[in-house]
């Protein structure tokens, strides 16, 4: 339990810094929002635009004179920082004691290994989780002034669902190239780079059909707020794939987290 609790002061002004940062951007993107709240006119200026830069940011999917719908082109970029963060705490979590010359002093604790990960990871999602927490009270308390209709509670809802579910896969995979890597420099990059290429796939699904194949390759469009809206439900097949990968994940940083030599 100490571990535990070492671990979530050591990354409490980091989450400060990221909560107060979502915060800011979630409250400059609703007061843009008063300009297109119930404005027909912006709409119309909008669907002049090239039809690719509307599927890109999703323009041309939902309804931006409404609250739900502005919120479903914004969470695009709300779940792209809220995965961003995730495998980057799920990685330097694991590599700073490396990083920070402090693994003998981890090492020399009287437990195993095993359980050192797994208060390491149980901070790491206590973390998330209270990113998410702070985002969505955030999109919900900005968006009482301009009366939202009456499924965006539940839109909210299932979006922020599928937001945990895509840090915990990204968590995951963070831990694991910690555990796979040697040394800690390269993680970052790599995740940071995979998840802006993983977004650029949803996209590209979108605009080509040639490339509709990455619709099932990425997991921006496992949980797409375009079907979110439409459906109000997630998909349970998409939600059972991203447990099973996050699941594998963490076994395997586990596995490895065991072998690994660590630099002292």
């Amino acid at each position: 339990m100490n571990i535990l609790l070492r671990e979530l002061k050591a990354n409490l002004r980091s989450l400060g810094i990221w909560s107060s940062v979502t915060v800011l951007f979630i409250i400059m993107g609703m007061s843009e929002f008063s300009a297109y709240a119930g404005n027909e006119k912006m709409m119309e200026i909008l669907e002049s635009f090239p039809e690719p830069l509307m599927e890109a940011f999703k323009i041309s999917s939902f309804n931006l004179t409404t609250v739900s719908g502005y919120f479903g082109m914004m969470s695009t970029y709300y779940v792209l920082m809220l995965c961003i963060h995730a495998f980057l705490i799920g990685n330097s979590i694991i590599s700073k004691e490396e990083r920070d010359k402090t693994i003998e002093y981890s090492l020399s604790l009287p437990v195993k290994r095993s359980r050192l990960i797994s208060y390491k990871l149980i901070a790491a999602l206590i973390n998330c989780i209270v990113l998410t927490s702070v985002t969505y009270a955030a999109s919900l308390i900005t968006a009482l002034k301009y009366l939202p209709e009456e499924n965006y509670h539940r839109f909210l809802f299932l979006c922020f669902i599928s937001f945990v579910i895509m840090q915990i896969m990204f968590l995951s995979m963070g831990a694991l190239l910690a555990c796979l890597l040697r040394g800690y420099k390269k993680g970052g990059y790599i995740g940071v780079s995979i998840i802006l290429i993983a977004y650029i796939m949803s996209i590209l699904a979108d605009l080509s059909e040639t490339l509709d194949f990455f619709k099932h390759i990425t997991p921006f469009k496992y949980f797409d707020p375009v079907n979110i809206f439409n459906n109000l439900s997630i998909n349970t097949l998409y939600i059972a794939i991203s447990l099973l990968f996050s699941t594998a994940s963490l076994a395997f940083a586990y596995i490895l987290y065991n072998r690994k030599d660590l630099y002292i």
